[in-house]
């Protein structure tokens, strides 16, 4: 595999989201099921749009389509109370949403109104009235998304939240997905995934209604239809195919490289990329990954060997400074440092999703019970979006209530700029309460 350096370094780090590169084998399988060779963009607007107009019998043609059955749409209530998983898989899931219950419980959530010598002015924070949540849940059920994508919107304070997730083969979601949302207290739960179940949550249909709010992560298709709704509907990221990039230097374990490397490869579509001021720990690991990948069972071995292959990248850098400079350019999902000193890196980290720092902190304890919701933005996103937190959930207002003396202080220069905009009404307005002030002195009680 080419060792990357330099420019050429940089260049293959520079991306936008639009630079997601599209599986042949993608662009294939829409040749077969639509009869023309479409882009992700194209059969996402058709999905859109359809399920817009059409609503739950969309909604059930898509899932035929693309799944080749028709579910369900609402899992019962007894579905959810029925649901069964082994004993210790239940207490993981609970430590799990215990501590990321427990860390966005820390994170400031509150309004402030600061009453002063010249009125009033503050916040009001409020929690959005609905949110939806999307579950991957085909290929790889992703239990740990429904506690890390609803936890912190409940945080928040959010009262209603709906969940879609797509069943598997058989039509039936993973026991735990409905285990979780049990313990959450979470009841509306509907059998549907990719752009349809977007579009469902945006538009509102018969049966799944409409949101406020549409967070989770999922397949190319999902988000690119998180970002054609928005608008529509709030979206708090786009966390898509996922990416992790590690800065390692001559003291890094290969084996460790490799494992977290692989701990992402597995996902599909994953660019796996390792930054690093060694030569001989590159060649390391290269050799460590193909014994790690062999080790796999299928169909994982298969899905980390073709994001290996086909999307990793691999850079020699100068010295840490650059491997730094190069991370801050691609903006990562995730950052693992496994140098000599990784806490003395996290001051030059400015983009990236989340930062896992040393060997016992590895992305994949993240995405599971560390504390933070491992939905994070990809795709280079990161460099104006953040992970998932209690602020997605909530709505933030401003509150302006100056008096009279702070009026007469302040409005003259409020005026002033008003004008300079060539905007008079809003400086007749403001005028209006001053010279009000001096003819009527009651005003300024």
């Amino acid at each position: 595999m080419q060792i990357l350096q330099g420019e050429a370094a940089r260049q293959a780090l520079s991306r936008s989201f639009n630079d997601i590169p599209v599986p042949e084998s993608v662009l294939a399988r829409n040749e077969q099921l639509y009869g023309e060779r479409l882009t992700p963009q194209q059969v996402v607007e058709r999905i859109l749009a359809d399920v817009r107009v059409r609503g739950d019998d969309a909604l059930l043609d898509w899932t035929e389509k693309v799944d080749g059955f028709r579910p369900t749409l609402r899992v019962s209530a007894e579905e959810i109370v029925a649901a069964q998983i082994a004993p210790e898989l239940h207490e993981a899931l609970r430590l799990a949403i215990r501590r990321v219950r427990d860390f966005y419980r820390q994170q400031p959530a509150h309004g402030w109104i600061d009453h002063g010598e010249g009125g009033a002015l503050g916040q009001l924070v409020r929690p959005l009235s609905r949110v939806g949540v999307y579950v991957p849940g085909g290929l790889a059920p992703l239990i740990s998304t429904l506690i890390h994508t609803a936890v912190p919107a409940q945080v928040a304070g959010v009262p209603d939240i709906i969940v879609t997730t797509p069943p598997n083969r058989e039509g039936q979601i993973h026991p735990a997905i409905l285990v979780a949302a049990r313990e959450l207290g979470i009841t509306q739960v509907f059998r549907v995934g990719g752009a349809q179940a977007i579009a469902a949550l945006a538009y509102g249909t018969a049966s799944i209604p409409r949101v406020d709010k549409v967070a989770g992560p999922g397949n190319l298709f999902v988000v690119i239809a998180k970002r054609l709704v928005f608008g529509q509907v709030g979206i708090e990221s786009l966390p898509g195919p996922t990416e992790t990039l590690v800065i390692a230097d001559d003291t890094a374990s290969a084996r460790y490289v490799a494992a977290d490397l692989l701990a992402q490869a597995e996902h599909l579509g994953a660019e796996p990329v390792l930054v690093s001021s060694s030569r001989d720990l590159l060649i390391r690991v290269q050799a460590e990954l193909g014994g790690q990948i062999e080790a796999l069972p299928e169909p994982n071995r298969s899905w980390a060997r073709d994001s290996i292959e086909s999307r990793m990248k691999i850079v020699l850098a100068a010295d840490l400074n650059e491997a730094l400079e190069l991370s801050n350019l691609y903006a990562p999902e995730h950052l693992c440092l496994l140098t000599r000193d990784p806490w003395s890196l996290l001051g030059g980290v400015r983009r990236a999703g989340g930062v896992f720092v040393g060997e016992a902190s590895m992305e994949a304890l993240g995405d599971y019970v560390a504390g933070p919701s491992h939905v994070m933005p990809t795709g280079g996103t990161a460099r104006f979006m953040s992970p998932v937190n209690v602020r997605d959930f909530q709505n933030i207002i401003s509150v302006v209530g100056v008096n009279a003396a702070e009026l007469a202080r302040i409005g003259p220069a409020a005026a002033l700029l008003a004008r300079a905009e060539g905007l008079e009404a809003h400086a007749r307005a403001i005028e209006s309460r001053l010279n009000a002030a001096e003819d009527a002195p009651g005003l300024s009680r």
